[in-house]
C-alpha cells in the first residue's frame, strides 16, 4: 500500500498527532504546512523560537517517508531555519531528528533550534549536550513569548515565501 494513502492519519495516544489535531493544546497554534508536513513551536523547554517539523501522518522511520515527503521536507527545513535565522540571528541553528519518547518508538520529528555562543556560560557543550541540559532544568518558556514568536515567524515566512 502507498504510505501517503492514509493521508493524515493520527496515532491515538502519540502527543505529536494530538498536538497537530488539536486534541492538545498548542501554544502559538500551526505555524506553517505543506502538503505532508507540518512547523509548530516545540511544547517542552528547549527555548522560545525552537520549532518542531514533522510529517502529517504518523510516521517513526525516516526509511518510511514517501518520495513526496522526502522532496518537501530539504526546501521545508532551509524554509524555517531562514525565518529564524531572520529573527533571531542566533550563531548556530542545530536541526536534529528525534523520533523517541521514554525509549518508545515515537513520531519522527525534526528539532530546528536555534543556539547563541553565549549559552556556553551556563552550559558546558553545545548541541544535543544543551538539548540534554534544557530537559533536565525543565525550563518551558512563557505561552506569551511563544506566541509571539510564533506570529512573527509565521509572517517571516510568508515573506521569504513571496522572495522565491
Amino acid at each position: 500500500m502507498d504510505p501517503l494513502s492514509r493521508g493524515r492519519s493520527w496515532m491515538e495516544n502519540c502527543m505529536a498527532c494530538n498536538l497537530t489535531n488539536g486534541k492538545l493544546d498548542l501554544p502559538g497554534g500551526r505555524i506553517y504546512e505543506t502538503a505532508h508536513w507540518v512547523v509548530e513551536h516545540t511544547v517542552g523547554p528547549l527555548g522560545v523560537g525552537t520549532l518542531i517539523v514533522k510529517p502529517f501522518r504518523h510516521c517513526v522511520h525516516f526509511w518510511e517517508l514517501a518520495n513526496e515527503e522526502v522532496v518537501e521536507l530539504g526546501p521545508l527545513l532551509h524554509l524555517v531555519e531562514n525565518a529564524i535565522q531572520t529573527i533571531l540571528k542566533p550563531d548556530q541553528i542545530y536541526i536534529c531528528q528525534w523520533s523517541h519518547g521514554d525509549w518508545k518508538p515515537g513520531h519522527l520529528h525534526f528539532v530546528v533550534q536555534p543556539s547563541w555562543n553565549h549559552l556556553q556560560k551556563r552550559h558546558k557543550l553545545p548541541g544535543p549536550f544543551l538539548q540534554v541540559d534544557q530537559f533536565k532544568a525543565d525550563k518551558k518558556p512563557p505561552r506569551r513569548e511563544i506566541e509571539a514568536f510564533s506570529k512573527k515567524v509565521k509572517a517571516v515566512i510568508r515573506s521569504l515565501e513571496n522572495r522565491s
